[in-house]
């Protein structure tokens, strides 16, 4: 088959492309080229999505799929006109975050979703409206020739996000002295991870097969607890655990899912406790097979070692906050 994907040189994109050459495909990625370079085996051709002449070198082949990740309308719009009319199957890569409400556990693909940005450009506070647009452009663009798959959190090797390497990571390197680590007390709320290779291999899989329809494409809801458990397995911890309430958390100004000074997959709003907890039965019934969980954390955990634990992340408490944190709450447990 022959398979363009509009990006492949960033992470997403490169696992889609991998995935494709893995299985005997042609593959062409379409990039600027900056995030870094096409999988081997796979022809790069440099373009810049803004400019209009884009997709020349590209518009007038056939293509058995076309797969897009981006979350820029005007890019998903111009390229749906460009490549739309010859593509049998065009896959587009959206998010969990279209919905308008994230309160219901199973909710499914038929949920009420955010009103789409009107315009080209979108930035990163408008991405659940902007992802909703995209797919507006896809099903307007080609029909039932699309697959939208509405992915949760995407992790595994190459999270650059930090949030699924988190974990596995600080119960690898404690930053305290007696190997203590800091978790919220909050083990049924749900965390839903999609391994990358997993989605990629399950996407190029709906090209081969001309699978077409809306997907909430993740892995299997899995509570918080039990993926802290794994976690600490695959890491090896044996040392002490603190569990500390929502409330103590929240008054300390501690970030809830990702960004600084977070505990990444902890949520602690009200209203969302449907968010990582979706009904993926339509996805598995269409061929989407997720590996366990801990083989997941195990394999993130060895790219976080490989790339170096101690570098600036972008999720996750620093060791210094975690070592103020756990001291706290022992002060805490001390006065009860």
């Amino acid at each position: 088959m022959r398979i363009l994907v509009l990006g492949g040189t960033a992470w997403r994109g490169g696992e889609v492309a991998r995935a494709a050459l893995a299985r005997g495909h042609e593959v062409t990625c379409l990039a600027r080229g900056r995030s870094g370079q096409a999988p081997r085996g796979a022809r790069l051709v440099a373009a810049d999505r803004g400019e209009p002449t884009a997709y020349e070198q590209v518009a007038g082949l056939d293509w058995d799929g076309v797969v897009d990740v981006s979350w820029q309308p005007g890019f998903v719009r111009s390229a749906v006109a460009a490549l739309g009319p010859r593509a049998r199957t065009w896959v587009y890569v959206s998010s969990g975050s279209v919905y308008a409400a994230h309160g219901t556990i199973g909710a499914d693909e038929s949920s009420p979703l955010l009103p789409a940005l009107e315009g080209d450009v979108a930035g990163l506070e408008q991405y659940g409206e902007a992802k909703v647009a995209c797919e507006r452009h896809v099903l307007d663009g080609v029909g039932d020739r699309a697959v939208i798959a509405r992915a949760g959190l995407i992790g595994g090797p190459g999270d650059s996000s930090d949030r699924t390497g988190y974990w596995p990571l600080r119960f690898a390197h404690p930053a305290t002295e007696d190997g203590t680590v800091l978790v919220p007390d909050a083990g049924a709320q749900s965390t839903q991870v999609v391994d990358v290779r997993d989605l990629a291999r399950w996407l190029v899989g709906c090209v081969e097969r001309q699978v077409r329809g809306v997907f909430n494409a993740s892995g299997p809801a899995t509570p918080l607890g039990d993926h802290l458990t794994a976690a600490r397995s695959v890491a090896g911890h044996t040392g002490p655990v603190v569990a500390v309430p929502t409330s103590w958390l929240v008054e300390r100004e501690v970030e809830e899912w990702s960004g600084p000074r977070s505990l990444p997959l902890w949520l602690s709003t009200p209203g969302w406790e449907g968010f990582a907890a979706r009904s993926t039965r339509a996805a598995v019934g269409a061929g989407l097979v997720c590996r366990p969980l801990e083989e997941t954390l195990r394999d993130v955990l060895a790219w976080e070692l490989q790339v170096g634990p101690g570098r600036p992340r972008k999720a996750g408490l620093s060791p210094d906050d975690e070592r103020d944190l756990v001291s706290a709450a022992r002060i805490s447990a001390a006065r009860r």
